[in-house]
């Protein structure tokens, strides 16, 4: 249910509601909260709540250090967990400096205004996200360890799969919530788990990705467990993945589709310091199912893009080299300029590589360009695409390229 700013106060007023979460994250993605008071809720839509930025990596520093968040009401959510008396809520919120000035560094806002530039030209993207996570055990002092909740491999059940109960409970808080998970399995790794979503607007894909992952993480802590969405948390085992399912309408030929497959092949270089922000992020490449080059083909899991065997409503591509350390307001908002880009000068897609890329031998490969090997090389490429410098702030760019 979508709520109006006055639904918002009713609804607080009449659920015992003691505590508003305003809820906005980093340039990296990392989920930020300041909470309110019931009565200070007026002035919240009205006016917006101040904030000292000067902390928040990439917001700015002790000279110009205040901003405003604006709650947004449709975006009000109950969070299960905390106490059935003296509720608690959230909203996502827009980000202003005082005089009402756009934030340059809200990605969220970069990704409204990513989808409005898409209806223009008359398009619509969906997004389905699926994002695996390490279940780790926490030592007596409640630090994380590296040790596996279990030793289970892909889609095992109980006993050996211990994380069979957690995600159970993961699954139905976020139905509580209103976000509808698509499936859940084990995954590859000892302690790896993962989670589906169904297909959304951009908007509410990315939105739900930042949820998935709080709710996450707090159910593995009552759990006396600890939830790692790192890229490669443990150095001879799978990596964690931000598999990408993403369609583009219409599509009554699939010709949009491959245009815009053909869009994100040819810019996806450019965008993999956002896809992918971390040094340990690159550990992961052409490996235990990652892709290390730029490619495409149907079904085949070791490409970057692999179009599902799916017909109908469900064509789509699944891009499968981002980590759930990118931020997704950030990512969804390049595919969609990527997809844009290829869509509008009607690229071509290059010849499908029906092969294995995980068995190929040193000639085949030589045929492929490759994903950058390390963070200093995605961060060049972004830093020197004329891509990049038109659809992302110079301040994002140079927090990205000088972290």
């Amino acid at each position: 249910m979508k709520y109006s700013k006055e639904e918002v106060i009713q609804y607080v007023q009449e659920e015992d509601v003691k505590f508003i979460r305003l809820s906005f994250c980093d340039v990296f993605g990392k989920q930020k909260n300041i909470s309110i008071m019931p009565d200070e809720l007026p002035r919240a839509f009205k006016y917006g709540i101040a904030f000292d930025a000067s902390a928040i990596a990439g917001f700015g520093d002790e000279s110009r250090c205040d901003l405003q968040l604006h709650p947004e009401p449709e975006t009000l959510m109950l969070l299960p967990w905390r106490p059935e008396h003296g509720k608690v809520v959230r909203m996502f919120t827009r980000i202003t400096y005082p005089d009402g000035t756009p934030f340059e560094c809200d990605t969220r806002s970069l990704l409204k205004q990513a989808m409005e530039d898409a209806g223009k030209a008359g398009y619509r993207f969906a997004f389905g996200a699926e994002q695996e996570f390490y279940l780790f055990q926490l030592d007596e002092n409640g630090k994380q360890t590296r040790i596996p909740y279990d030793d289970a491999g892909y889609m095992d059940i109980a006993p050996e799969d211990r994380g069979e109960n957690i995600r159970r409970e993961i699954c139905l808080t976020l139905e509580q919530m209103g976000i509808r998970p698509e499936s859940s399995h084990h995954e590859e790794g000892p302690g790896q788990n993962e989670i589906d979503f169904r297909y959304a607007d951009a908007l509410t894909a990315a939105d739900h990705v930042m949820t998935f992952q709080t709710v996450v993480k707090t159910i593995a802590r009552r759990n006396g467990l600890c939830a790692d969405f790192s890229a490669k948390p443990l150095e001879n085992e799978p990596g964690n993945g931000f598999h990408i399912n993403m369609s583009v309408r219409p599509n009554e030929t699939s010709e949009n589709l491959c245009y815009m497959i053909a869009g994100i092949l040819d810019k996806v270089e450019e965008m993999t310091a956002f896809l992918n922000p971390t040094e340990n992020s690159y550990q992961r490449f052409g490996k235990n199912k990652a892709p290390g080059y730029i490619s495409w083909s149907s079904e085949n899991r070791s490409q970057l893009v692999r179009i599902p065997a799916a017909v109908g409503e469900y064509r789509r591509a699944e891009i499968r080299s981002p980590d759930p350390t990118a931020n997704p307001y950030l990512a969804f908002a390049l595919m969609i300029y990527a997809g844009l880009y290829g869509l509008q000068n009607k690229l071509d897609m290059p010849n499908a590589a029906n092969l294995n890329f995980y068995k190929a031998d040193a000639e085949t490969l030589a045929g492929f360009k490759k994903l950058p090997e390390n963070l200093r090389e995605a961060c060049k490429l972004a830093a020197e695409s004329e891509f990049i410098r038109e659809h992302v702030s110079a301040a994002i760019l140079d927090i990205y390229c000088n972290q």
